[in-house]
């Protein structure tokens, strides 16, 4: 088994031992793509915005840019979690959801938490993709 660490260089600093992406050859033409969950930080570390839309609009393109570090895109994702610290932003955050997942319609949790990793975080979603080679 091979795998590779995915990175994009607009990323946010890794703040431990884990990567952002990881893509995993499985050796029958086909890759799969494990992301790290999400969420609206920035590459220095700043919470992007303070509404949920706007959180996860940004969430969804780190996913999007980290998956095409991998040649994939959201249309190859099978599995996602989210998780809101508010429960009520559920009915906020599920037509963006729906716009990005349109396609590959994933199996899906959707879970409140009391606190993300960083304060001022709302949404953190992560995904897992196969595509072939």
């Amino acid at each position: 088994m091979i795998k590779e660490s995915l990175a994009p260089e607009n990323s946010a600093e890794i703040m431990g031992s884990y990567s952002h992406g990881l893509n995993v050859d499985l050796g029958n033409n086909k890759e799969m793509i494990f992301v790290t969950g999400q969420i609206a930080q920035d590459a220095n570390g700043n919470v992007v915005c303070e509404d949920i839309e706007g959180q996860t609009e940004y969430v969804f393109h780190c996913l999007q840019d980290i998956l095409k570090e991998a040649n994939a895109s959201l249309d190859d994702v099978i599995k996602t979690q989210i998780f809101l610290t508010d429960i009520n932003d559920f009915a906020k955050v599920s037509p963006i959801r729906n716009k990005y997942f349109a396609k590959s319609r994933p199996v899906s949790t959707l879970v409140e938490v009391n606190s993300l990793v960083k304060k001022g975080c709302k949404i953190e979603i992560e995904v897992i993709a196969i595509r072939e080679k």
